[in-house]
């Protein structure tokens, strides 16, 4: 089987690469042609783990190909994937520009039946805008040929999107004729020779599980950082509360980690998307807006503590931090808490000294050099008057306490994860604080 994937972000690239190694014949498109003749060199415009070995060995093999212009290849493909960005308009809602651009592009050139699935992460009634976009161009045409559209949302967690894909919980595909069905069904055969979860919908619905899906993980981390910050006024400890109730098989223990926010590319954008699309339909989604307001006000809470510690007087402060990117194992600073936390500490006059495994070039490209880049962990401590701990890389996980108290010029740690021990920090000689547990500190 022949398909296409339109898009070279994290979804189309990765989706595009692991249908390769599944045996199809993939053709990823951009209209950044710079991008696709770095791709063709095998030069990556992401990072992922595993994603520029497994791009070589489908290149090699002649399954995957690159191209900038999708007319070229629309007749030699069966499945047409949409993988476009959606960013947020000013209001919160999807902006929808360029999944209708790849619409309108297979309106103009098919001349055959095609399935055009979209696998960006869509509004609901975005299909049908969708289908209407692709027959203006063939009424315009004056052409009568079949096509069906379809909704394939991904699940891709970064960092460990090639699992996700070759291993999904589950594949949702959302159709509205038999003749889709059947052909999509073939597609996803090795998930099914696998006894891995093909869920087939109607499309209103398989819209509709991205976005739910994502904002109830979104709940559950906006929930328990409001039962930690509640934690630390009554004085319970989140990490006991966290296991108790994660035992309870109905909660289960997933996404139940208090922290420092969530951000990325996803949660932030779909749970305002959800939002208004509500509004949009007359309906006010008042647990959601709840939530983006508890994650709004958590990614400050670092700082806050900070603050705290210093009693209000920052000026002058030099303070490290550990983690830039929004989570372990992606260079990916969208909606990233450290991006607030550094704003934060510039505007109080603080030097800020940052370091990062991947994200160092990628936070550059963000904001520049107002912030010291260090050279490795431990040169960000130097003559620190503390450290804010935001991204759990595992290289941070087991640092020696000896050469980061000889280091800074205050042991003061914030500890944005709830990685470290209380008691080993405190024995280490460090002042402490954490989320939604014990203070060890001094002050």
């Amino acid at each position: 089987m022949k398909i296409a994937i339109v898009g070279t972000g994290y979804v189309g690239l990765v989706s595009g690469t692991c249908f390769a190694e599944m045996g199809v014949d993939v053709t990823c498109v951009d209209i950044d042609k710079k991008k696709i003749e770095g791709l063709q060199k095998g030069i990556m415009p992401i990072y992922e783990p595993g994603l520029d070995e497994l791009v070589a060995h489908n290149i090699k093999e002649r399954r995957l190909h690159f191209t900038t212009d999708l007319s070229s290849i629309v007749d030699d493909v069966e499945v047409v994937f949409s993988a476009v960005g959606t960013p947020p308009d000013a209001d919160g809602s999807a902006d929808l520009k360029y999944v209708l651009d790849v619409a309108r592009t297979l309106g103009r050139t098919m001349t055959d039946y095609k399935v055009l699935v979209t696998k960006s992460t869509v509004p609901v009634g975005t299909a049908m805008k969708v289908k209407a976009a692709i027959q203006e161009e063939l009424d315009k045409r004056g052409k009568h040929i079949d096509f069906d559209v379809a909704s394939n949302p991904e699940f891709l967690k970064e960092g460990a999107a090639i699992s996700d894909f070759m291993s999904p919980d589950r594949v949702v595909v959302g159709v509205e004729s038999e003749r889709a069905k059947k052909l999509l069904s073939t597609l996803y055969r090795p998930m099914l020779l696998n006894n891995f979860r093909v869920i087939f919908t109607d499309i209103p619905s398989a819209e509709m599980i991205k976005y739910a899906a994502n904002s109830m993980l979104a709940t559950r981390i906006s929930f328990m950082n409001d039962i930690a910050n509640l934690c630390e006024l009554v004085g319970a400890d989140v990490n006991m509360v966290r296991k108790g109730i994660g035992s309870d098989t109905r909660i289960g223990r997933k996404f139940l980690y208090p922290g420092c926010g969530y951000g990325g590319s996803c949660f932030p954008k779909d749970v305002k998307a959800l939002i208004k699309t509500a509004e949009k339909s007359g309906y006010e989604m008042r647990v959601l807006k709840a939530v983006e307001d508890v994650n709004e006000r958590q990614k400050s809470i670092v700082f806050d503590k900070l603050v705290a510690y210093y009693q209000g007087d920052l000026q002058g402060k030099t303070v490290a931090i550990w983690g830039l990117s929004f989570k372990p194992e992606t260079d990916d600073m969208r909606e990233a808490t450290s991006l607030v936390t550094i704003k934060l500490l510039l505007e109080a006059g603080c030097t800020v000294r940052v370091f990062d495994p991947i994200s160092m070039d990628e936070c550059k490209r963000r904001i520049g050099d107002v912030v010291e880049y260090a050279t490795d962990m431990y040169d960000a401590l130097v003559d620190a008057d503390a450290l804010l701990f935001i991204t759990e890389w595992n290289q941070f996980r087991l640092p020696s306490w000896r050469v980061m108290k000889k280091s800074m010029k205050t042991p003061f740690l914030v500890d944005g994860r709830n990685v470290f021990d209380p008691d080993e920090v405190l024995e280490s000689g460090f002042d402490y604080d954490s989320i939604g547990r014990r203070r060890s500190t001094s002050k």
